[in-house]
């Protein structure tokens, strides 16, 4: 004697021959597709945390801001950044103001190995052409500062 899951009656042929319709979800195409992201992300996220390596100098008060200004960054061999392209000094200012308008003001990035001479040519050069700049710093470390 045989025993019936549907108690012996026909209720049709094909997937629903033993009752109502199957209620589980496939979760194999899902599963796939969140793993084909996962190795996207994980390939690509240190791209975007690549720039100019700039060790910028530590000052008691640093002031956050939440402008979205040009940078203008001074690496430590002297070069000459607008953005992330490489530019000359005598072509900085031009090339901010025709970028960015007349009322233009930007991020001066310095490393801290940089000489002052720089620095204060890249600043004097900006300020010729009156634009606005807005010196980058980090927040000094007080657990590690000297006893004066």
């Amino acid at each position: 004697m045989a025993f019936s899951p549907n108690g012996g009656g026909s209720r049709g042929r094909g997937r629903f021959q033993y009752g109502g319709a199957l209620s589980e979800i496939n979760v194999t195409p899902f599963v796939d597709v969140l793993l084909v992201l996962l190795v996207i992300f994980m390939l690509t996220a240190h791209v975007m945390e690549s720039g100019i390596e700039v060790d910028v100098p530590a000052t008691k008060t640093t002031k956050d801001t939440t402008k979205d200004l040009p940078v203008v960054t001074i690496a430590k061999e002297g070069d000459i950044y607008l953005g992330d392209k490489t530019i000359n000094i005598n072509d900085l200012a031009p090339q901010v103001l025709s970028r960015y308008g007349k009322t233009a003001m930007v991020y001066v990035r310095c490393d801290k190995e940089v000489p002052f001479e720089i620095f204060a040519q890249v600043v004097a050069e900006l300020g010729a052409a009156k634009i606005g700049v807005n010196v980058v710093t980090k927040p000094e470390d007080t657990t590690t500062r000297r006893k004066r």
